[in-house]
């Protein structure tokens, strides 16, 4: 019998989005700037509270570094730039790297 075809739902692809990678804005410890500095950085740049700021300075004061976000990698170098560049205004040595997280 004409027009009487099975019609098959096609199967579609989608394409695989990537994740954008993610990086890590981490604070490295030193020996000059003053922990109360730190925290008001934390507090400032990364809106993080008082008591969160607190933990990551002491942990990075403990450690040597602490992780202190994980985003985007032009969040995390944006961020890092911003809390260095506070930190040089007021004449402290602070540093935050950036790296991808594994």
């Amino acid at each position: 019998m004409p027009g009487n075809t099975t019609l098959k739902p096609k199967t579609v692809t989608k394409p695989k989005l990537e994740r954008p990678k993610l990086y890590k804005v981490i604070l490295v410890n030193d020996d000059y700037t003053p922990r109360e500095f730190v925290t008001m950085v934390l507090k400032a740049v990364f809106r993080m509270s008082e008591e969160a700021g607190s933990r990551v300075m002491l942990t990075a004061h403990q450690l040597g570094t602490a992780v202190v976000v994980v985003c985007t990698k032009d969040i995390a170098e944006t961020k890092a730039k911003e809390a260095v560049d506070l930190a040089k205004e007021a004449g402290f040595p602070l540093m935050f790297v950036t790296e991808p997280e594994e």
